[in-house]
């Protein structure tokens, strides 16, 4: 349940790092935050299945590897979440 929580946080940090530096596709704080927390989710849960997620070990995956494992997962996910919804909305608007 710590691995989502933290996979969910750093993907909303990672979703609004991505939005300042991308503003073309930025959605404005609250719709970076929501991408990137759902991209840390998806980002967390997808390298928990791939084996990233076994890390943790006997101690609950409350290691600072898995946390930085996670942190990095959750940034990442978030980030490129909120690019491709920020893509996506770009694109429906120019029809």
């Amino acid at each position: 349940m710590e691995q989502l929580i933290i996979s969910l946080i750093s993907g909303a940090v990672g979703g609004n790092v991505a939005g300042a530096v991308l503003k073309n596709q930025s959605l404005g704080t609250l719709g970076n935050s929501l991408a990137g927390i759902l991209g840390g989710g998806l980002g967390g849960q997808i390298l928990s299945m791939l084996g990233a997620g076994a890390m943790g070990g006997a101690a609950g995956g409350l290691d600072i590897g898995a946390i930085i494992g996670q942190v990095a997962s959750g940034g990442v996910g978030g980030g490129v979440m909120m690019v491709v919804v920020g893509l996506l909305k770009q694109m429906l608007s120019k029809s």
